[in-house]
């Protein structure tokens, strides 16, 4: 806290935004982009990073091929910041059919432009509102376009909800089911297509670094 309110002092540009109480993840994102001025809405939680050039890369294709949203592939470091010899590769292209299966947008590397959709906002779930707000965004961008260089690196926790099977399925359903209203028997059918997609098709995203 004590670091963003000395960067806050010094530059113009950062705005420190409390929440008076923990409302969750959705509640924290959504504060955020309700003050947000800018033309791009950008996530990253504290305890990943952004890779220096993150911002200016994505920024400069989206102006270039006039895109509504694009997101990349990512490195992974371990609990203790120390980074691991794989990384996840993103889609080359993402369509709204294929992130039905699982979630492919890495939260830390989606950007989007909001002159274009306007502000979208989390949904105020405990878990998947990113994916939830990817959905609901590429509803108006189409298929969007994955960049293919790792721009940030994800810390993985011993407590993640990919490590929590049973809480991944409840979650996941209640996207289907809760968020998007699909019946009983078509979220139970798409929450086995995401079961099979995020277990088998998703680990084939997973590199080792030697080969970047």
């Amino acid at each position: 806290m004590s670091i963003v309110q000395n960067l806050e002092e010094t530059n113009p540009q950062i705005t420190l935004l409390r929440l008076n109480q923990n409302q969750g993840t959705g509640a924290a994102r959504n504060k955020g982009i309700e003050a947000a001025t800018g033309t791009f809405i950008a996530f990253l939680d504290a305890d990943d990073l952004w890779l220096p050039e993150k911002l200016e890369i994505q920024v400069n294709l989206m102006l270039e091929k006039d895109l509504v949203m694009t997101y990349s592939s990512y490195y992974l470091m371990a609990e203790d910041g120390k980074r691991l010899r794989n990384y996840v590769e993103a889609l080359p292209v993402l369509t709204y059919g294929k992130l039905l299966k699982s979630n492919y947008v890495g939260n830390l590397t989606g950007i989007y432009n909001a002159r274009k959709t306007g502000k979208m906002y989390s949904p105020v779930f405990r878990k998947r509102q990113d994916w939830a707000l990817w959905l609901n965004l590429m509803k108006k961008a189409g298929p969007v376009e994955g960049i293919l260089k790792p721009l940030a690196v994800y810390r993985k926790r011993s407590n993640s909800l990919s490590r929590n099977k049973t809480a991944l399925v409840s979650y996941n359903f209640n996207i289907y089911h809760e968020f998007l209203q699909f019946s009983f028997l078509k979220s139970c059918r798409y929450l086995a297509v995401f079961l099979w997609e995020h277990f088998f098709i998703k680990n084939s995203q997973v590199k080792s670094c030697s080969k970047i």
